[in-house]
């Protein structure tokens, strides 16, 4: 049973794409794809497969579910969880071999005794904020002698420590550089009390095209993996292709007088007699209801614009101006069709916010469709 809603997800785009994070990353480095939020939307297990194939060592994400269901598909790789974990899952942290951050000396002390418990190592990467205001131990001298405690600590191996850049996309680099800096000076400290960590990494999406000197050991990657760039002024530094498209099929066209009102709260009346085609998506599937009389389709190569309000479930357009629209029409709403294309950025735009909310918003309701870049395709709900 197909829905006539659908995402598709290019596979050759998403190799195509870490292919060339690989080629502008510095080649002592290594690359941890960045997956959290279910692949921003695309699939984790899918996009995490085709990133290790591609150049990837390392995968990201931000929650200890989605590193177990990797661990539960097979995938071996090193797995880093980048957000808070409670101790009493620590447990499972140890169990499936992934790497846990830290950023708090009892939460430090916690782990080591569960791993102790175990009889085994957890392993963890110390975070330092050094001006993102998140997560992280700050960087001063408390800090360091709490990683100089931490490499002693029987029950763990600190095999990581990185930061977090909070203007890398920004044209004014001063800050992500005064950021870099501090974390430097946080290494260079711990390398006189002779602790050496192995992984050192701070480099985002960003950070990776225009900041080589951030590499490190490990850079991460995220929106650029799935073909989008982390702000405007970074388009000349890689080539990349976006990896998702959202697409519909039209489900009712109907011949409408002038002055006819469109959906809920009659926002819309129709200027002229015209024809609505019904699209079967909403806001339940992540068309947002900000885009009601704003956001526009494509159909048989032309866009058409949304009028009235987005329902949970439909939206309709006017296709008045379009010849020949019937039910079954393939409707692009984010995506390229014939010489034109709806990009994620002019959704994003519109609705006031960045294309990685664009693509996460995007329910699970969505059935993903992968192209493997033969001219098969696989569906996956």
């Amino acid at each position: 049973m197909k829905r006539p809603v659908w995402a598709e997800i290019d596979l050759k785009a998403l190799a195509g794409n870490v292919r060339e994070i690989r080629r502008v990353t510095d080649e002592s480095a290594q690359i941890m794809a960045i997956v959290k939020a279910n692949g921003y939307g695309h699939g984790v297990e899918h996009v995490s497969r085709v990133a290790l194939q591609n150049g990837a060592s390392w995968i990201g994400v931000a929650l200890l579910q989605e590193a177990i269901l990797l661990r539960e598909k097979g995938i071996k790789a090193p797995i880093l969880v980048l957000g808070y974990t409670p101790v009493d899952d620590i447990a499972e942290v140890i169990r499936y071999d992934i790497s846990q951050t830290v950023f708090t000396w009892d939460d430090a002390l916690a782990i080591a005794s569960v791993a102790n418990h175990l009889g085994k190592k957890a392993k963890i990467h110390v975070k330092i904020d050094t001006g993102m205001g998140r997560l992280g131990f700050k960087w001063d001298r408390e800090t360091l002698d709490i990683i100089c405690r931490l490499a002693h600590l029987p029950g763990l191996e600190v095999e990581g420590i990185y930061t977090h850049f909070a203007t890398a996309d920004g044209d004014d680099k001063t800050f992500a550089q005064e950021q870099f800096a501090r974390f430097q000076q946080i290494l260079k400290q711990l390398a006189a009390r002779h602790v050496f960590i192995r992984w050192r990494h701070c480099a985002n999406s960003a950070a990776v095209m225009s900041m080589p000197f951030t590499h490190l050991d490990l850079v991460r990657p995220g929106i650029t993996i799935y073909g989008l760039y982390p702000s405007s002024n970074s388009r000349d530094l890689v080539e990349l292709t976006p990896v998702m498209s959202l697409k519909a099929k039209v489900a009712f066209v109907k011949e409408v007088p002038e002055m006819f009102s469109i959906s809920y709260g009659r926002s819309y009346y129709t200027k002229e007699k015209t024809r609505i085609a019904t699209v079967p998506l909403g806001y339940g599937d992540g068309y947002s209801r900000l885009l009601s009389n704003r956001g526009q389709v494509l159909i048989r190569g032309m866009r058409a614009p949304v009028v009235g309000r987005v329902c949970m479930d439909q939206l309709m357009v006017d296709v008045g101006h379009i010849p020949g629209v019937q039910q079954g029409d393939e409707v692009v709403l984010v995506g390229r069709q014939g010489s034109d294309e709806i990009p994620v950025e002019e959704l994003a735009d519109y609705l006031g916010t960045i294309n990685y909310e664009v693509l996460c918003m995007i329910s699970e309701r969505v059935p993903r469709v992968y192209l493997n870049g033969d001219g098969s395709e696989g569906r996956f709900s």
